[in-house]
């Protein structure tokens, strides 16, 4: 009898397998990191082959942990990083260059280039989405001119194009092929048609010879070989989406926000793609099989959790994660610190590629207690700023705020966020929603779940944060914050 639903959550800084029961509850879960190669300021990259042996690694660790086989499985979903780009040698399957990771800003010519033309929302009427070293078209142009052959033998359909979900459906099952939320990450789909758009790829170079199929994002694709032999391959789900979806955001106007490596909001705004104004991503939020599609606004934070890393490898401010919460609560306040964390640019909703991260109002009282207490605040800052703008957006005022992703463990910071928000943050009683989500995907195709009703069913409250500041002192700090974006920006 097949009792659960699997799922590979491959991240950006490791690789899990989570197997659920029909409750939506976790029954084995295993966990490896990966490398994170940096071969120059503002380069990000992944080995994809290690990529693929940890998650060998933990579907045998997450089985074996639970003691099942690949029979005990209805069906395995995937959710991934999503803009990260990989080309492989279809015949080999060797990768021609090491991954280059959604956070990676070496296509930043390439963005100014194109802005030179119509500026930096010339594609965002088809693709929902700004000019920006962002998404993955870009990044696969950039694979195309730096390495040797790689056009020639792409045009020629020897070299495949995938992000993280492709390159796993590729070694499990053979198949090349995409669903639509990771499609709608590569700036090259049109939001209309789910399909690659011809006047796009032609602007930026890309042979759609290298391009995998697209698909929705809950249907069987294929059956698993190897260490899942057997097991219907049945759900695909950028990571965030994932989220959205396990977080059983299934009406317009449902939010969520995962904070994780970095920190991504999104609502669900129905069946049509809404443009926005203010700085958002307009992108698919998932496709069940043969319904329509459905749309979300998105506001993406690059540095949420990645920040908290830093701390720990760079400056040795923490031994581990779970540090920087004693550490930040031992001082009553931020002492009028604020750290800006834009490594990579400034997302949503600036979108400034040449701003760069800083730490400011230091005197001599500041401590790392002090810098560490910043850095947790700059997350929740952040998303007070893609909360105003998705208001601004969709004309929904947010009632409560659904959070879940590695951080929401982090109380103090829950706390922060509901205070500088002015609302309730919610944890689910499951804090896995992305991979639950992919999970939730792959069972409603095979009938493991009946409906989108029993996601909602199986949804549940954990804890509350209602919000404690006053607004005086919730509008002074937010001022202090967007000062200090200010001195960020213009950098580069």
């Amino acid at each position: 009898m097949t009792r659960y639903v699997g799922a590979i959550d491959q991240g950006t800084t490791s690789t899990r397998f989570i197997v659920f029961d029909e409750a939506g509850q976790t029954i084995a879960v295993d966990q490896v990191e990966h490398a994170q190669i940096m071969p120059q300021p503002g380069w990000v990259e992944h080995d994809a082959g290690e990529i693929w042996a940890n998650t060998q690694k933990v579907i045998v660790g997450a089985l074996g942990k639970g003691g099942l086989t690949p029979a005990d499985l209805a069906a395995v979903g995937i959710t991934n990083q999503r803009e990260t780009t990989l080309l492989w040698d279809k015949a080999t399957g060797e990768p021609v260059h090491n991954a280059l990771v959604w956070m990676d800003t070496r296509t930043s010519d390439l963005v100014a280039r194109l802005e030179q033309n119509g500026g930096q929302d010339r594609l965002r009427g088809k693709t929902g989405l700004p000019l920006a070293t962002y998404f993955s078209g870009l990044k696969l142009a950039w694979l195309l001119e730096n390495v040797p052959g790689a056009r020639s033998r792409a045009e020629a359909g020897e070299l495949l194009f995938g992000t993280i979900d492709s390159w796993l459906t590729w070694q499990l099952t053979g198949l090349h092929l995409t669903d639509v939320t990771n499609a709608s990450r590569t700036q090259l789909m049109n939001l209309q048609t789910l399909d690659w758009d011809a006047e796009i790829l032609a602007l930026i170079g890309i042979p759609r010879a290298c391009l995998p199929s697209i698909r929705s994002s809950s249907e069987v694709y294929g059956t698993c070989t190897g260490v899942l032999d057997g097991v219907p391959l049945a759900g695909l789900l950028g990571d965030q989406q994932a989220a959205l979806f396990g977080q059983a955001c299934l009406a317009p106007g449902e939010a969520k926000n995962t904070y994780g490596t970095g920190c991504f909001m999104l609502m669900n705004t129905g069946e049509k793609p809404f443009p926005s104004t203010s700085g958002l991503l307009t992108t698919l939020a998932y496709k069940l099989g043969d319904a329509p599609a459905v749309y979300a606004l998105e506001g993406s934070i690059p540095i949420a959790g990645a920040l908290v890393q830093w701390l720990r490898d760079n400056l040795g401010f923490i031994a581990n994660a779970a540090e920087i919460e004693p550490l930040a609560a031992s001082v009553p306040d931020n002492g009028d610190v604020y750290c800006v964390p834009a490594f990579s640019g400034l997302y949503a909703p600036h979108w400034d590629d040449s701003a760069r991260g800083i730490i400011a109002g230091l005197t001599r009282f500041a401590t790392k207690a002090h810098i560490a207490r910043a850095a947790l605040e700059a997350v929740a800052f952040q998303v007070r700023e893609v909360v105003e703008a998705m208001a601004r957006d969709s004309g929904v005022t947010l009632t409560e705020l659904r959070v879940d992703g590695g951080m929401v463990v982090n109380e103090l910071l829950m706390q922060f966020q509901a205070d500088i928000l002015g609302v309730p943050v919610v944890r689910p009683k499951v804090i896995e929603t992305t991979a639950l989500g992919a999970a939730y995907a792959a069972g409603l195709a095979v009938g493991y779940w009946h409906s989108t009703a029993d996601i909602t069913a199986n949804w549940g409250v954990d804890k509350r944060w209602q919000p404690q500041m006053g607004e005086a002192k919730r509008s002074a700090l937010f001022a202090k914050w967007n000062k200090a974006v200010k001195r960020a920006q213009g950098w580069v």
